[in-house]
């Protein structure tokens, strides 16, 4: 099974191909450890696709840190001498930040690994150098302990919704997860329709390229199942859209320019359809 139809089973479905720049993150050599930077502007689709990666990809283990959550303030740490019975303040408790990096690393020493980071850009800037300095030696000391992690078992998956620090990104490989991205050219067999149909999917392509969005697999299978028993006019064309397609900017949906594209193609879904226009003659010509 490909890895689109893989993603596609844990949740993330796309028309891109991710295999190609996949095969480049993993059969590079890096200096230390392998890192994936997830770009896009959709929000948590990014965390979408980390996490489908993670199942995809079967790694025994999938350690998520959302740096977005801010922890309250740790209450000080004392040890107590049991000779003396004098205290001293000891080493801070570890961040959830630290915490996940330490258990990601600790991991990675028998098994294959996946830490995301997410929300990268609400780290502390000192934390962010922390971790490219991590990326680069594999080594990461919190608390009052040091690991160190396996090149070949640990991968860092990285999101932020600004730009990484920069050494960060040049230790990164970037691929970007938007689902309007991968424009595909769906024709009537892939929806099991017969050779008629193309008229009407001609017509729906170029309203996708007007709005600038592509549909998955998936999207326009419940599209066709729209217009096949539900489209009749222009405004019953744009509730399907909007209801159906994820990446769909509206104000450009409901555009006046737009109206032309969208009742050529509601013109050819009622010739697919077959529908009637009936007339109705009034009671002095009955």
């Amino acid at each position: 099974m490909s890895l689109r139809n893989r993603l596609a089973e844990f949740g993330f479905e796309a028309n891109e191909d991710y295999e190609f720049p996949l095969r480049c993150l993993m059969e590079s050599e890096p200096r230390g450890l392998r890192c994936l930077h997830i770009a896009g502007d959709s929000g948590r689709r990014k965390t979408a696709f980390a996490q489908a990666l993670g199942m995809a990809w079967e790694f025994t283990h999938v350690v998520y840190q959302d740096c977005s959550r801010r922890p309250p303030p740790a209450a000080p740490v004392y040890v107590v001498d049991p000779d003396s019975g004098e205290s001293e303040e000891g080493a801070a408790a570890m961040t959830p930040f630290e915490r996940a990096v330490t258990e990601a690393a600790a991991y990675s020493e028998a098994d294959r690994t996946l830490l995301i980071i997410d929300q990268l850009q609400a780290l502390d800037f000192e934390d962010q150098i922390r971790l490219y300095r991590f990326s680069q030696e594999r080594e990461w000391t919190a608390g009052d302990g040091t690991v160190f992690a396996h090149p070949r078992n640990l991968i860092l998956a990285l999101i932020s919704e600004d730009d990484l620090y920069h050494p960060l990104q040049k230790a990164s490989f970037r691929v970007w997860t938007d689902a309007g991205s991968g424009l595909v050219n769906y024709q009537p067999a892939d929806f099991g329709l017969a050779s008629d149909a193309r008229w009407f999917m001609d017509a729906m392509a170029q309203v996708f390229a007007a709005l600038q969005s592509s549909p998955t697999f998936s999207e326009y299978s419940m599209l066709v199942n729209d217009i096949r028993d539900r489209v009749r006019t222009v405004e019953h064309l744009r509730v399907a859209l909007y209801g159906r397609i994820e990446h769909l900017d509206r104000d450009l949906l409901t555009a006046r320019e737009l109206e032309p594209v969208l009742g050529e193609a509601v013109t050819q879904i009622n010739l697919w359809v077959g529908l009637d226009e009936i007339e109705l003659s009034s009671p002095d010509e009955s």
